[in-house]
């Protein structure tokens, strides 16, 4: 039931667990800060206010670098960050924000500080105090913004230009959970006393407290507050309960029946029991119909149907528990914990790709958000994002060509810097060819050398004419002309540095008598980079056909390509840029100068050849497994195909990595082997250039002890440790005695005093053991020989009682029912002991709490040259006292 009793306070969730908070795109992660507000306005960033809000909106969201306590805005589409701020003070704090594309809501954790941030300014608007740490959450959503403190159980709805409260709070009995909402403008609670989950929906933010009044009478809680709108059992009270909020309703985890129960719009909650075998994680936001369920330490998916249907994944690898994935566009994300890789399924389970978050060094947060998913790593410069297609962009989140962008490190004078390139006029433009056609001349030419400045324009003298002509174009048709008459053009370029020489055109006299062109060009992209166009015979009008003139068209822009005395030309891999759509045009020359039109242009071709070669290749150790090694790499340029796939070579043996795949594990080799890996980037053109990397496999550790104290019972020993690339782990031991640790220092005990031992530490990898020993002494441990027949001693401690025959204090060579006697120790004797066991028992000998004792006790002492053993009844350890074994073991 919904209760009317609450009072500030804060939640303490269980360790580990993160609030993730909701935003009209989906999921928010825990990553901005609420000191943000401090001076951050429109001329701060740069921006005018009408720019800012349309910098902030759709494919961006706000990314926190928790080491550097600063944020970064990242742009989905590009990958890129456009703007870094740093925030005073606030290294090191765990934030929460919740946003949309009017307000950013904040909340510092290590503060309580909550503030409000107006987007369309980049101004803070209001700030509010909450008791600090985890437990107190804030959710936004349109123009309402709530403070949920879980403990107590309040839901407070708040107006996000002020912060100030909306109307009165919905009051749950203390302890809740969620408070997030889904895709129709519901916020979720669920209440695990209860058993039951509710929505609430936020009071309109009216312009005057008329408004207010009229939500009111409109049924609002209080004076134009938020309304419990609806409540469904889900659970028997006193269930742990888990949501994730739906695009419309919510998703409730029974975690102690495993039971999921779905509530979407008006439909009767639907439960359904999973097979779970273990605690069931969720992210706090679903998208789409189908809701993953994560086992974290048993790397399982279990994906339930907006019907019921459930599909158990169970997730490759064996490392880093999971954590709770994430749907999008048709996959799964699902993260890692604290490694920073991220797993992707398809719908079917099969894992798609696998990448990583560069120094993740902690937990990843998954926001789903304008049709991008954005991943973050708090402690990490690193974060992806990732579009609807599933194409990863990893965005630097520390770019220092942005504004915020962190200062040039000083640093000593560097030396004087290189020369800097000659820019210069242009060269000449290259081939510049005249054609002669009725009263017309048509020029083309190839391009001049820019000289470090680029070409802005061509000018073309001739015929007592000028013409300027596009930097792009490199063509020019001139009409108007005389046939018969022979006419000479010059061409030059020109740049920021001025004008470059003039370059001459081959005579040409215009004349009626012109071939027709080639009626179809026929273009072709090749792997190898190259593009053949191919026409038929053009028709001379009775004279020989002597040439023809190919251009390329592109967007915008016409170039000679070449000229060829057959039907075929063959442009040279590189002349024509990869990626970029081409047409092509053939003009023909007959014998006597006279130049067709244009052909009309070829279909649409596109250069292509094999990708550059992958780039940053970086191999490594795999610490944990024996022969392995692993690779990762950034996809290179595609030059005009899609990737399709990528082969792994190392030695003999080759495996394949699919398309979006940038890293793989290879196995098999030998301990200790430097393994060579080419990756090489295949698309339709074949495979590209190889890009090359070594490391090492696990090897054998080595190692060497440094150093050996012992007492007298136990040793310590010190060592260093070559752990040949692996994880290891050390072994101390001496005969049937040993202890497990770390390999700096291991301690073993339950030794016998007086006693030499030959000690082995050994470390062990996947790959093997490596060992050293030392040998070492305990110490001694002395006591006196004692029969004193004092009897009548006031301190029962001191009454012992002699053998009248042989007056005690025997040593024997085993413990005195199966020994034989090797002699007696004198009076006050000083002798080493070993250790104790068991034998004849004693009874005349000892006095204890007033009366005549037995005892079978004997000790181990060095005798004679030798050992044997003496009744602890007629020994007196040093420091101990008679009757007292001390710190002796069990021989």
């Amino acid at each position: 039931m919904v209760t009317t009793q609450a009072t500030p306070g804060t939640i303490e969730p269980p360790p580990g667990r993160r609030k993730r908070l909701r935003t009209p795109g989906g999921l928010v992660t825990i990553g901005t800060v609420a000191a943000l507000v401090a001076g951050m306005a429109a001329t701060v960033l740069g921006l005018g206010a009408a720019d800012q809000a349309v910098a902030s909106f759709d494919a961006a969201s706000w990314l926190w670098s928790k080491s550097k306590g600063e944020l970064a805005r990242a742009n989905g589409v590009t990958g890129r960050v456009d703007t870094r701020f740093a925030v005073a003070g606030a290294a090191g704090h765990p934030m929460q924000v919740s946003q949309t594309d009017r307000f950013l809501i904040m909340r510092d954790l290590n503060t309580g500080l909550v503030s409000s941030l107006d987007l369309t300014s980049l101004q803070t608007v209001a700030t509010a105090q909450t008791t600090a740490g985890v437990g107190v959450t804030v959710a936004l959503d349109e123009e309402a913004a709530f403070i949920v403190d879980s403990v107590q159980g309040e839901v407070r709805q708040l107006d996000p230009q002020t912060l100030e409260p909306v109307g009165e709070p919905v009051r749950y009995p203390p302890g809740i959970a969620g408070g997030t909402f889904d895709g129709e403008s519901r916020l979720w609670i669920a209440v695990p006393s209860e058993g039951t989950v509710s929505a609430i929906t936020p009071a309109p933010i009216g312009d005057n407290e008329g408004d207010r009044a009229d939500d009111a009478e409109a049924g609002g809680q209080g004076a134009g507050g938020p309304k419990l709108v609806r409540t469904h059992g889900v659970a028997a009270p006193s269930h742990d309960l888990a949501l994730t909020a739906l695009d419309n309703g919510v998703a409730v985890l029974d975690r102690t029946t495993n039971t999921l129960t779905m509530v979407r719009g008006e439909a009767q909650p639907l439960p359904v029991t999973l097979p779970l075998t273990g605690v069931g994680l969720l992210p706090e936001r679903t998208n789409g119909t189908q809701i993953p369920v994560t086992v974290g330490d048993d790397r399982k998916v279990y994906v339930v149907s907006d019907t019921g249907v459930v599909t158990e994944f169970a997730v490759p690898g064996d490392g880093a528990p999971l954590r709770p994935a994430v749907a999008w566009a048709g996959r799964f994300y699902v993260p890692e914990e604290g490694t920073g890789v991220v797993h992707v399924l398809d719908e079917s389970g099969a894992r798609t790709s696998t990448f990583t978050v560069a120094g993740a060094n902690g937990e990843l947060e998954l926001e789903v958000r304008e049709n991008h998913l954005f991943i973050n790593a708090p402690n990490s410069a690193a974060a992806q994002v990732v579009d609807d297609g599933h194409q990863v962009k990893t965005v630097d989140k520390y770019a220092n060509d942005v504004l915020g962008g962190d200062p040039p490190k000083e640093a000593p004078p560097p030396p004087p810097p290189p020369a800097k390139p000659q820019v210069g006029k242009p060269g000449p433009p290259k081939q510049v060819t005249a054609a002669a056609g009725n009263a017309q001349i048509r020029l083309s030419w190839k391009p001049a050398a820019s000289n470090g400045a680029p070409v802005t324009k061509y000018v073309v003298e001739g015929a007592d004419k000028t013409w300027q002509v596009g930097a792009d174009q490199r063509s020019l048709q001139v009409d108007g002309l005389t046939n018969g008459e022979t006419y000479q053009f010059t061409v030059y370029a020109v740049n920021s540095e001025g004008e470059g020489p003039k370059a001459k055109s081959n005579p040409a006299v215009p004349t009626s008598e012109v071939p027709d062109a080639p009626e179809k060009v026929t273009a072709a992209a090749q792997p190898d980079g190259t593009v053949k166009i191919t026409w038929p015979e053009a028709n001379g009008q009775g004279l020989k056909i002597k040439s023809y003139a190919v251009n390329a068209i592109a967007a915008g822009a016409t170039t000679l390509v070449g000229q060829a005395d057959g039907t075929e030309l063959v442009v040279a891999a590189g002349e024509l840029e990869y990626g970029t759509q081409y047409a092509f045009t053939v003009t023909s020359t007959n014998e006597r100068g006279g130049s067709s039109k244009a052909s009309p242009p070829s279909e649409t071709v596109v250069p292509f050849t094999v990708p550059e070669a992958p780039e940053g290749l970086d191999a490594a150790t795999v610490a944990g497994e024996a022969g392995a090694i692993t690779v990762t790499w950034t996809a290179p340029a595609e030059n005009g195909r899609p990737i399709t796939k990528y082969v792994v070579t190392a030695g003999d043996k080759t495996s394949e990595v699919a398309a979006g795949g940038t890293s793989a594990k290879l196995t098999g080799f030998g301990n200790g082997a430097l393994v060579n890996v080419t990756v090489v980037a295949v698309n339709e053109a074949g495979e590209g250039k190889p890009a090359s990397a070594s490391a090492r496999t696990v090897a054998k550790p080595k190692i060497t002890i440094t150093g050996a104290t012992v007492t007298q019972t136990e040793v310590t020993v010190k060592a260093t440790v070559d752990a040949g690339g692996g994880t290891v782990e050390c072994v101390l031991a001496t005969g049937n005695k040993s202890v497990k640790g770390g390999c700096a220092s291991l301690t073993l005990g339950d030794l016998s005093p007086s006693t030499e031992y030959a000690f082995t530490m050994t470390a062990t990898n996947k790959a093997g053991n490596g060992a050293d020993s030392v040998t070492k002494t305990t110490s001694a441990v002395y006591g006196l020989a004692v029969c004193n027949n004092n009897t009548g001693a006031n301190d029962p401690a001191q009454r012992t009682w002699c053998n009248d025959k042989d007056n005690g204090r025997q040593v024997w060579t085993e413990p005195k029912d199966k020994g034989t006697l090797v002699g007696r120790a004198g009076q006050n004797q000083r002798l080493s002991a070993i250790c104790k066991t068991t034998g004849q028992s004693i009874s005349q000998y000892v006095y204890n709490k007033g009366k005549v004792d037995p005892t079978n006790i004997w000790i181990k002492v060095n005798y004679g040259g030798t050992t044997g053993y003496i009744s602890f009844a007629w020994f007196n350890l040093e420091g101990h006292g008679i009757n007292s074994t001390g710190p002796l073991p069990n021989c």
